[in-house]
């Protein structure tokens, strides 16, 4: 008897470790997935965007995607376009992630247009992998900067279409570059055109999905599905890029898989959004062109949803 009930206790007490366990990895599974800052830098002071073009670009296209990147600045934006909601508006949010750190020393974050590059003759050739990206990247100035690699739509990158439609890394400066000898971080993004090669999966609402539930495909607001789609899928990167520049700074779950500032709002684009429904969005009289956000030069664009840190929750600007 005497035995059998240390048996029971026996039992029991395990089954209390085991629960303790269990729940011990339920809390840090929980807290892996919260949204957190991870004590590293975020981009700040005056940025120069530099873009480089690598493969053939109409120029209708470079001006799509250079009046987003102008349009990005308040002061800019206000003297071009008065009409609300502004793209400056939809940047202006990511201003939360820089209230919430303890430090106030930083200089505000100023983003500005810097240099095009062109690289029309596929100097790499026409299939590229993450090492050509960095390359690629190195040709902007490296100091104080983002240079984003924009490659065309018969350009092939490793991942392209499979697993991602563009990325944003770090990268150390060659000695030969910045003034002085010194080694600087820089960060980069590269983003592909989709538009022959994966519409549905790279310029979705402007084309069908490969999957999932089939809506009818949006009318894009510049009228070009391969470039509407990479300013979508380049703002996602550039608000990531500033919030988590060398991979430290905000993001949810796993560090080799984050989920960032606007890739924590997968395929949301306006309220009431849900898979396969990119939500209500504002529709041009004329053209029926749908967009959220007003930009340079009478552009319209649709951008994608930031998390908010303070509320945890998605925020859309229609």
């Amino acid at each position: 008897m005497a035995s059998f009930i240390s048996t029971i206790s026996f039992l029991l007490v395990l089954s209390l470790i085991h629960f303790s366990l269990a729940t011990r990895q339920l809390e840090d599974q929980t807290e892996l997935y919260k949204f957190h800052y991870h004590n590293g830098p975020l981009l700040t002071g005056k940025i120069s965007i530099n873009l480089i073009w690598y493969g053939k670009f109409k120029p209708t296209q470079r001006a799509i995607i250079s009046d987003f990147m102008t349009s990005l600045s308040s002061s800019t934006s206000r003297k071009i376009s008065p009409n609300q909601p502004s793209v400056a508006t939809w940047w202006k949010s990511t201003e939360k992630y820089f209230s919430l750190l303890k430090s106030k020393k930083a200089s505000p974050l100023v983003l500005s247009l810097g240099n095009q590059i062109l690289d029309e003759t596929y100097s790499l050739g026409k299939s590229l992998n993450n090492k050509h990206i960095k390359q690629l990247a190195a040709k902007g100035d490296q100091k104080n900067a983002v240079n984003i690699v924009l490659t065309a739509s018969d350009v092939v990158v490793d991942g392209f279409c499979s697993s991602r439609c563009g990325t944003h890394g770090s990268s150390l400066s060659s000695k030969n570059s910045p003034p002085k000898g010194k080694i600087y971080k820089f960060a980069y993004i590269w983003v592909g055109n989709s538009e022959t090669q994966c519409p549905g999966q790279c310029a979705w609402p402007f084309h069908q999905p490969i999957y999932g539930p089939q809506g009818p495909a949006l009318v894009a607001p510049n009228n070009d599905v391969g470039s509407d789609g990479m300013v979508m899928n380049l703002a996602s990167l550039l608000a990531g890029t500033v919030t988590n520049p060398f991979g430290n700074g905000y993001y949810q779950g796993p560090a080799d898989a984050p989920l960032e500032a606007a890739s924590a709002c997968p395929g949301v684009y306006g309220s009431g959004a849900y898979p396969g429904y990119a939500g209500n969005l504002l529709v041009d009289p004329t053209t029926g062109a749908s967009y959220n956000a007003h930009g340079a030069n009478g552009r319209k664009f649709l951008l994608p949803a930031l998390f908010d840190p303070s509320t945890s929750s998605c925020s859309t600007l229609v």
